[in-house]
């Protein structure tokens, strides 16, 4: 079993940055894939971002794309998801998803995670 604790969230204002932090613990030695997701009001959960279990491939949704940066520490099932220029279309609910089995391809895509965490509140401000 592995646990998946996000933190970060918070109300800003368009234009704004803010950051998101998640963390897995619960097999020790082991290094995951992890990323993003998203769902908004009544919309679909979409993908944000994800970063393979080396830290050395990112990868990105097109509505993120240049204003989202996530990064993970070395070597540790924690990663940073910095969000700058933020817009009110970036409301939703954020989840860390985290993938323990499975190949290291297909990140944009919800059903290859294996653990999800319980979300963080973004809010965006016009």
């Amino acid at each position: 079993q592995v646990s998946v604790v996000e933190s970060g969230g918070g109300l800003v204002q368009a234009g704004d940055s803010l950051s998101l932090s998640c963390s897995a613990s619960g097999r020790p030695g082991a290094t995951f894939g992890m990323g993003w997701f998203r769902q908004g009001p009544g919309d679909g959960r979409e993908f944000v971002a994800a970063i393979n279990w080396r830290g050395d491939v990112t990868y990105y949704g097109d509505s993120v794309k240049g204003r989202f940066t996530i990064s993970r520490e070395s070597a540790k099932n924690t990663v940073y998801l910095q969000m700058s220029s933020l817009k009110p279309e970036d409301t939703a609910i954020y989840y860390c998803a985290v993938r323990v089995f499975g190949p290291d391809s297909g990140y944009d895509r919800a059903v290859g995670y294996d653990y999800w965490g319980q979300g963080t509140q973004v809010t965006v401000s016009s």
